[in-house]
């Protein structure tokens, strides 16, 4: 390794502990800011617990149109039981003497985390501009805020989409000899993780822009590997250990790289263009 390329591998390195300084000052702010409602976003978290989620009101919609139009099927079925309001008390039950601080503290870290994304995907964007051309550049407010509504979507369909599912799910198991008992910890951190993974999969697309400008990849080439994506989602899907959790991650994250194609198709084309003309 020659000494300009050593020297510049060392500029990198400095660089990058500026900008992972700066990362870490914003969401330890952001903790401080999301400190104070952190009771509020677990009350959110615990909302299905109650057993009134949307699927509820669809469930009932869905029965009451089948007592319109097929009131014998309606009967038969005893579908009315079905239509009881069935809502619980569960609540989420804590064995440490410390366990609701910490969770506190885990809450307020994420939601840090997701209040600094601006500031985050701004370093990110400073470390890779002296890459870019000029024209790229013009690009940094789009790139930040797509970035930062596209994780805020993603958390956002989880927790208002899939969580009900997921819990609803969980609480059908409940009979008269099977009671639930959610551990707070695991209840929280399973969510918590699960709203990074969501996240961070609507993120995909706007990786595979910045990935196609640099003509690392193209749409072409991702469209041809379908499969190992599809193999890629359930492997890393298959991290979770129920079938449903492990569904319902694998389908948004593979609906994603379709996107991402077409990100690929539309961004990167033009780049192949300039190559070409170039040539």
């Amino acid at each position: 390794m020659t000494k300009e390329k050593m020297l510049s591998f060392v500029e990198h390195l400095v660089e990058l502990r500026k900008r992972l300084i700066v990362v870490i000052i914003a969401i330890v702010i952001g903790m401080g800011v999301a400190w104070n409602v952190a009771d509020d976003i677990l009350a959110f978290i615990e909302k299905p617990l109650t057993g009134r989620t949307y699927l509820t009101e669809v469930k009932k919609e869905v029965y009451r149109i089948v007592k319109d139009r097929y009131p014998g099927v309606y009967a038969h079925y005893d579908l009315g039981k079905e239509t009881v309001d069935k809502s619980t008390d569960n609540r989420l039950n804590y064995s440490a003497p410390l366990e609701p601080f910490f969770i506190q503290c885990k809450i307020s870290i994420i939601a840090g985390l997701i209040l600094s994304l601006p500031i985050i995907f701004y370093q990110v964007w400073l470390f890779v501009a002296p890459g870019l051309t000029r024209r790229e550049r013009r690009l940094l407010v789009p790139f930040i805020t797509t970035a930062t509504l596209s994780f805020c979507v993603g958390a956002f369909f989880f927790l208002t989409i899939i969580w009900p599912v997921i819990i609803n799910f969980s609480l059908s198991y409940e009979s008269a000899g099977l009671r639930s008992w959610f551990n707070l910890s695991a209840f929280v951190n399973f969510c918590l993780r699960l709203i990074l993974i969501f996240g961070l999969i609507f993120e995909l697309p706007i990786l595979v822009l910045l990935l196609s400008r640099f003509g690392l990849v193209t749409g072409s080439f991702l469209a041809r590997n379908r499969k190992y994506a599809v193999l890629a989602s359930a492997i890393i899907a298959a991290f979770h250990a129920d079938m449903l959790t492990m569904f319902v991650i694998m389908v948004p994250m593979y609906l994603m790289y379709e996107v991402s194609i077409w990100v690929a198709r539309i961004f990167g084309k033009k780049r192949a263009v300039d190559k070409t003309a170039q040539a």
